[in-house]
């Protein structure tokens, strides 16, 4: 596996290894995990060399979160990768991607409005941002991008389709299903900062979306069955809950209650130093 921190080394590498066949993305901040790596083996099905990138965005991150605590074990992550087989590794530092001078934002309406977004003020425009520089910096055939955080796969979604990005275009921008512990718990690289009590707690948060779908299928209003979900978040020693919402899945748009379009539940949850997140598709 080679491990490149600058653009020429990386557009050198990248043209060499398009020779063998197509290219997939798997863009990251590191700290990986098992579904980090099933990404990766999903990349490895689809395309001839697989390409992960390794960049804690600081764009993303908003006034008093977690920017310099997020864990950064480069050394493990780069032997994870070299296990599974990944061609390269794309690890630019911030002053790589954001030269002296950088002035540019992608901001990306409606699908980042809501949800995350409101909490979040420009977490998605350095989503976007970052994500739209490293589809110009890698020219993917393909990129993997977990369902954990639904309304991130949206919104890369739609700015592709907006920006005319073909490579990848959204038909190629896969979305791979969450990954969970045995508990239900979605894996997380911030599940790292749960005590032994919280961890055990966090595992009531799979559970409550579980039986408030449960309540949706069977007829209630998403009113009523999302406040009995925040109630036995709370219940359980979650500080707060940021949203819980039943969205379209497409849009994002806030669903009154189950129809016949696809959905999605999608929640926001706080437990110790931790913001959980976590969605479910939910049918009739």
């Amino acid at each position: 596996m080679q491990t490149v921190n600058q653009i020429d080394p990386l557009r050198k590498a990248v043209t060499a290894l398009r020779q063998d066949g197509k290219i997939a993305l798997v863009p990251t901040m590191g700290a990986l995990h098992e579904g980090h790596m099933t990404l990766v083996r999903e990349a490895k099905k689809r395309a001839a060399h697989v390409v992960v990138s390794i960049f804690v965005n600081p764009r993303q991150f908003g006034a008093g979160e977690d920017l310099d605590a997020y864990p950064r074990p480069m050394e493990r992550d780069q032997a994870m990768l070299q296990a599974e087989g990944v061609s390269l590794l794309w690890a630019p530092d911030p002053r790589t991607m954001y030269p002296a001078g950088y002035a540019t934002n992608i901001a990306v309406s409606g699908v980042s409005d809501g949800l995350c977004g409101a909490s979040r003020p420009g977490h998605f425009d350095g989503v976007a941002t970052v994500v739209c520089k490293l589809f110009h910096q890698v020219l993917p055939d393909l990129a993997l991008f977990g369902e954990k955080d639904w309304q991130q796969l949206s919104v890369i979604r739609r700015m592709a389709r907006d920006l005319d990005l073909t490579r990848p275009y959204a038909a190629d921008i896969i979305g791979v299903p969450t990954v969970r512990e045995a508990d239900g718990l979605a894996m997380s690289s911030r599940n790292a900062y749960l005590t032994a009590e919280e961890r055990a707690a966090a595992a009531t948060l799979p559970r409550a979306m579980q039986a408030a779908i449960a309540r949706l299928v069977a007829g209630s209003t998403a009113a009523s069955a999302l406040a009995s979900l925040q109630a036995e978040l709370r219940e359980a020693g979650f500080a707060s809950v940021d949203y819980a919402e039943l969205c379209d899945a497409d849009s994002l748009a806030s669903l009154a209650k189950l129809g016949d379009e696809p959905a999605r539940l999608l929640v926001a949850a706080r437990i110790g130093k931790a913001r959980l997140i976590d969605n479910m598709a939910a049918a009739k």
